[in-house]
C-alpha cells in the first residue's frame, strides 16, 4: 500500500488555506494546517510531516523566521509561498533555508507538482558509494559522511550533491542542475541553485569561503572535484 505524503501548510489567509488544503487532499496528500508561524512551529513539534508549505507573510513571526527556526534543528523540505516576487524576498527566503518557492496565486496542481518533485529527491538509489577527500556519499543508503560523521542534509542538498558526484570534474550549468535536481523544465530561477550550493558548501567544505570540493565554474555553473 502506497504511503500518503503528509504536509504541513502554514498560511494565514483562511480562503487560500482552505482552498489549498482541499486541492492538495484531492491530489492524495494528508494535509495539516496552521494559521500562524507560532502555531505551525507548535504543530511541527507534535507531528512529523514529510514537507512544509510555508507562507511568507504571516502574522507574528514571518515565514522567513519560521524557516530559519526549523532549519536550526530539522532538515525537512520547505516550499515557500509568496505573493511578492521581489528579488530580495526570494533571496532572503532561499538563504533562510527554503528548498523551493512558488509565487501566489498558485493552482493546487502546480503546487502538487513542486511538492512531488521535492519528495522524489529523497528516494533511494541503487548505485554504489563515492569518496571525495574526507567526504563519503552512500547512494544506496542516501547518506553522506564527513570524517566519519553523518551530515544532516535536506533532500534538495543531498540530490544536488548526488548529481554533481555522478559527473566528477565535469561542469554542470545552473539550468542543467535545475532540471536534474528541481525538475524545472523551463528557464528556471538560477538563484535556487546558487543558494543551495552555498548551504551545501557550509556543510561539506572545511572552509566554505574557499571551497575545495564544490567549485564555481565562472559563467557556467558548478563542478565537484576531489581535493588534491
Amino acid at each position: 500500500m502506497t504511503r500518503v505524503p503528509s504536509l504541513l501548510l502554514i498560511e494565514d489567509d483562511d480562503a487560500i488555506r482552505t482552498a489549498l488544503e482541499l486541492s492538495l487532499s484531492r491530489q492524495g496528500h494528508r494535509v495539516m494546517t496552521a494559521a500562524s508561524g507560532e502555531d505551525g512551529l507548535k504543530l511541527l513539534k507534535e507531528q512529523r510531516p514529510d514537507l512544509i508549505v510555508l507562507d511568507v507573510m504571516l502574522p507574528g513571526i514571518d515565514g522567513f523566521e519560521v524557516c530559519r527556526r526549523i532549519r536550526r534543528t530539522d532538515q525537512l523540505p520547505i516550499i515557500l509561498l509568496t505573493a511578492r516576487s521581489d528579488d530580495i524576498d526570494i533571496v532572503v527566503g532561499l538563504e533562510s533555508g527554503a528548498d523551493d518557492y512558488v509565487v501566489k496565486p498558485v493552482q493546487g496542481r502546480v503546487l502538487d507538482a513542486r511538492i512531488r518533485a521535492v519528495l522524489r529527491r529523497g528516494e533511494r538509489e541503487t548505485t554504489d558509494s563515492a569518496t571525495f577527500g574526507n567526504l563519503v556519499i552512500d547512494r544506496s543508503a542516501m547518506t553522506v559522511t564527513k570524517n566519519g560523521e553523518d551530515l544532516q542534509l535536506t533532500p534538495t542538498e543531498l540530490r544536488l550533491l548526488l548529481e554533481l558526484s555522478r559527473r566528477p570534474g565535469q561542469a554542470l550549468s545552473r539550468q542543467q542542475l535545475l532540471r536534474l535536481v528541481w525538475e524545472h523544465d523551463y528557464l528556471g530561477d538560477s538563484r535556487l541553485v546558487d543558494a543551495c550550493v552555498q548551504r551545501l558548501r557550509a556543510k561539506v567544505e572545511d572552509v566554505p569561503s574557499s571551497p575545495r570540493l564544490i567549485k564555481t565554474v565562472r559563467g557556467v555553473g558548478y563542478r565537484l572535484d576531489s581535493p588534491s
